[in-house]
């Protein structure tokens, strides 16, 4: 592959120093261009997810854990210190003494006032009841104060110690003020047996006035006693396995979601200055391994200003695409078309290249997300996979055989890596299988249509445009069948034989065999001058031409042919077969005219004039087609008589050419050259090999018939594969090689 930009090893110069300058600026540029938008993906989609959630919204989509991570939950520990808070019950203090000794004042109070109601001698029956009802919290009824003033002073004594012993007896125990009920239903329990009912009813009512709380509720022990509940409860501990769900699609967001989000950092400005630098530091080392690969491996590769934007242009793409798409899903992962990265990259560059740009970027699109490593396993195996079985790229039918290839290695690699795997199930497995098949289609086709759109700039062709241009109805061909015919035939023989030549070498068979069919296009200009096309005992103009103007004739169809291919836009690596295949070679037949009419003397002969423009063969494939165009026009030329003749005819095209240095640009070996020859003198032994010359029939009583001899030398004839004497003794048509000679 060829590139325009001028190479910075290349000698120094004053004129040529600025442009190599400027040369390594651009390159410089691209590099960090490229380095930054790379880190700037990474960044987006691991530091500052765009998430913006909060409690109580409801979640876009899945979100998954990106690797496995335990921590302590702040709020899920706080709600269980707040439960077991709240179970704690009020605490009160301790019985109030002071409580018991006030209230059981206030009981003898009551009762030496009602003692002095009873004795007031003055007072009606109705002024004592009344003064009875106005004792603050006694409730007697009228018939238990009637009652009470009626006892006798032993009774009443009797009444009066009772009370103060039940209130005495109960204040001493506990009673809050949410048993204060309780503790007035239980009075009765307290009284003795052996006082008569209606005197303990007198003594339940003067308990029960009095019976106060003693144990009054204490905010702060209770506040003490629900700290230490808290300070009980041990912190929760929250874990999510790599690939676990946090938060499902549509589910409300709670505290503790938000929580888990933002530990992963997965929410907007809630990312550690460790999850921002990891994979900018991954960045960064892969740019400088493929930076010292490119610098040490493939230097034309790092040199191409235009192959480095559409190898990391592509690559970023597809970075940006697995960053956006992966996340958040579980089948996606092993449907996206990772490996058409690598077979683009084949398909334009090499195997090598592809691979070692595939690792890295699988290191980045699948960074920190669920299943890494068995990810990586399976893209990297579907690119190897795919690779391999487009080593041969010449029919559309490798691609389908590609994509079922991959896809059966995509298959196999998730039987190996899911079956040993507890979780797995069978309709789970199904799926993923059917994500591998559907995987091996998407990323061939994929990798079809890019290297298609891709190839042009980079001045390559694509097998498609290949098969569309190989059609015998493409318009340049049929104006070469129509106005060169004899051209026409020898562009076929000449495609024939470098095809099997390039098979033969392991080139591009495809590539070869278009080239040839267009390599003298440039003849459809001007076809009688080029005696293949020629009539029969026609007149050569090239006679009535000078040497000079004779060569410029010859030499301007691959001129011609450079303006015809750019007219109707063949690729550039088509036009190479048009401007190389005769090299810088010379027309010989017309520069030994020029020679003849100068007398002898080559001083006298201006060399250049007879030279083709080249330049020389810079590809296996245009040397062949150099090589297979020379042989095939002096075999139609010379007719060897045997295939001894024939190798000695191949054999001394093909020194001829490596004697002028026309095969010093290519990568053609010498067991390439005698590999080469072995196949153009089989294929031409098929073509130009001797023919039977049949007897001529006489017409005797209306049937064909030939001479009683001439039948009887037939049948005494060689086996099948020989001729008679007469058909080895006939003369072999000469023909005038002044448009076409063995070296033009």
């Amino acid at each position: 592959m060829s590139d325009p930009t001028p190479s910075p090893a290349s000698p120094a110069s004053p004129a040529i120093h600025p442009v190599a300058k400027a040369w390594r600026l651009r390159r410089a540029m691209l590099a960090l261009l490229m380095l930054a938008a790379v880190a700037g993906v990474m960044w987006l989609s691991t530091a500052e997810d765009s998430l913006t959630l909060h409690a109580g919204e409801v979640a876009p989509r899945d979100i998954l854990a990106p690797y496995s991570h335990t921590y302590k939950s702040a709020v899920l520990t706080e709600k269980r210190r707040e439960a077991a808070a709240r179970a704690v019950s009020k605490v009160y203090a301790p019985p109030d003494a002071s409580i018991g000794r006030r209230q059981l004042e206030r009981l003898r109070a009551a009762l030496t006032f009602i003692t002095a109601v009873r004795a007031d001698p003055y007072a009606t029956q109705q002024q004592k009841l009344a003064d009875l009802a106005a004792i603050q919290g006694l409730h007697l009824s009228a018939s238990e104060a009637r009652y009470l003033l009626t006892l006798d002073d032993e009774r009443w004594q009797s009444i009066q110690q009772e009370a103060q012993r039940v209130l005495e007896t109960m204040m001493r125990a506990p009673i809050r003020e949410d048993q204060l009920e309780e503790a007035r239903r239980n009075i009765p329990a307290f009284i003795t047996l052996t006082m008569p009912e209606r005197q303990a009813d007198l003594v339940e009512r003067l308990v029960e006035a009095f019976l106060a709380p003693n144990s009054l509720y204490s905010a702060t022990l209770t506040e003490a006693a629900r700290e230490k509940a808290r300070e009980a409860v041990p912190p929760v501990v929250r874990a999510f396995r790599r690939g676990e769900t946090i938060v499902q699609r549509g589910q409300v967001l709670t505290p503790e979601d938000i929580e888990a989000l933002k530990e992963y950092g997965l929410l907007q400005g809630t990312a550690r200055w460790q999850a921002i630098l990891a994979p900018l530091l991954l960045v960064l080392i892969t740019f400088l391994v493929l930076a010292a690969y490119l610098r040490l491996r493939r230097p034309t590769l790092g040199e191409n200003i235009t192959a480095l934007t559409v190898a990391g242009g592509l690559g970023i793409l597809f970075l940006v695409g697995a960053r956006i798409i992966i996340p958040g899903h579980i089948v996606l992962p092993y449907v996206y078309p990772f490996a058409a990265y690598p077979l683009v990259m084949f398909l334009l560059f090499d195997a090598e290249s592809a691979l070692v740009f595939l690792l890295p970027l699988l290191a980045l699109g699948l960074y920190r997300l669920p299943h890494g490593f068995e990810l990586m396993t399976y893209h990297a195996f579907l690119g190897i996979a795919g690779v391999v079985l487009l080593s041969q790229v010449q029919r559309m039918r490798t691609f389908f055989l590609a994509s079922a290839g991959m896809a059966l290695t995509g298959g196999t690699v998730l039987l190996a890596t899911r079956l040993a795997s507890p979780s797995t199930d069978l309709p789970g497995m199904i799926t993923l299988l059917g994500a591998a098949a559907t995987n091996g289609v998407l990323a061939s086709s994929l990798a079809l249509v890019l290297h298609y759109f891709l190839a042009p700039p980079l001045g390559q062709v694509t097998p498609i445009q290949l098969l569309e241009l190989s059609r015998p109805d493409q318009p340049l061909l049929q104006e070469l069948l129509q106005k060169a015919p004899g051209t026409y035939q020898h562009s076929l023989q000449v495609a024939n034989l470098a095809e099997q030549a390039a098979r033969a070498v392991h080139a591009d068979a495809l590539l070869v065999r278009v080239g040839a069919l267009y390599h003298d296009i440039g003849k459809v200009l001007r076809p009688q001058f080029f005696i293949e096309n020629q009539p029969p005992g026609s007149a050569n103009p090239h006679e009535r031409l000078s040497p000079e103007e004779s060569a410029r004739i010859i030499i301007a169809h691959v001129t011609d042919g450079l303006a015809l291919a750019r007219e109707h836009r063949l690729p550039r690596r088509i036009q190479d077969f048009i401007a190389e295949h005769h090299g810088t070679m010379i027309t010989r037949y017309q520069y030994a005219r020029a020679v003849q009419e100068a007398g002898g003397d080559a001083d006298k002969v201006d060399i250049e004039h007879f030279r083709y423009p080249g330049p020389r063969p810079q590809s296996k494939e245009t040397a062949l087609v150099m090589l297979a165009d020379g042989c095939e026009a002096r075999a139609r030329a010379e007719h060897p008589p045997d295939k001894h003749e024939l190798r000695r005819l191949v054999h001394d095209t093909i020194t001829t050419r490596i004697r002028e240095g026309q095969l010093s640009d290519t990568s053609l070996t010498l067991h390439d050259l005698k590999t080469i020859e072995d196949t153009f003198v089989a294929a031409l032994q098929g073509v130009y090999h001797p023919r039977i010359q049949y007897p001529q029939l006489r017409e005797e009583r209306g049937q064909p018939t030939i001479p009683v001899a001439e039948a009887r030398a037939l049948l005494n004839a060689s086996p099948a594969g020989s001729q008679p004497e007469a058909a080895k003794a006939a003369p072999r048509p000469q023909e005038s090689h002044a448009h076409h000679s063995p070296d033009d």
